[in-house]
């Protein structure tokens, strides 16, 4: 697998896997109902942010993107958001984007990454980040509606450097 720079040939791709993400409902409040104009927006970050994508056999089966928590005094801190298509999970696809996400940090002078909105049902997503030296912070109860599950909280989880 090759982690390496988001192009904008890898779209179509890219909005696949948002798409299917999207209509899970389960780890992202995104609006399923999003057009892709809007998807690309929020997903495809531009400097001093970027976007990643995981691609094995020539095609994209993860992507990332990463940049500044909050802007201004608040900049020192980066934040990251993964998507994995489907078919991927469990092979390494989101550590490998994890791990590539906090290198780019750690490159850019970052202090530390911090994800604001880890949804607490995706137990595998927060084992996942407190193996690679992430501590929860704390967790908004009933911040999040998921499909099934009704209310559930969200983790805050921060990793200094």
């Amino acid at each position: 697998m090759l982690i390496r720079p988001y192009d904008d040939a890898d779209w179509p791709q890219v909005s696949a896997i948002i798409r299917e993400v999207m209509a899970e409902g389960d780890t992202f409040a995104y609006d399923p109902a999003m057009s892709d104009t809007e998807a690309r927006a929020v997903w495809v970050s531009a400097s001093p942010g970027a976007t990643a994508v995981a691609v094995q056999d020539e095609e994209v089966v993860g992507t990332a993107k990463m940049g500044p928590n909050r802007p201004g005094p608040g900049s020192h801190v980066a934040t990251a958001s993964f998507m994995v298509a489907a078919d991927a999970r469990g092979m390494g696809v989101g550590r490998a984007l994890c791990e590539y996400t906090l290198g780019w940090a750690r490159d850019q002078g970052y202090a530390g990454m911090q994800f604001n909105a880890v949804v607490e049902t995706n137990v595998v997503a927060v084992r996942l980040y407190e193996r690679l030296g992430f501590q929860l912070i704390g967790t908004v109860p009933g911040a999040y509606e998921h499909p099934t599950a009704g209310r559930v909280g969200l983790h805050i989880m921060y990793c200094p450097f």
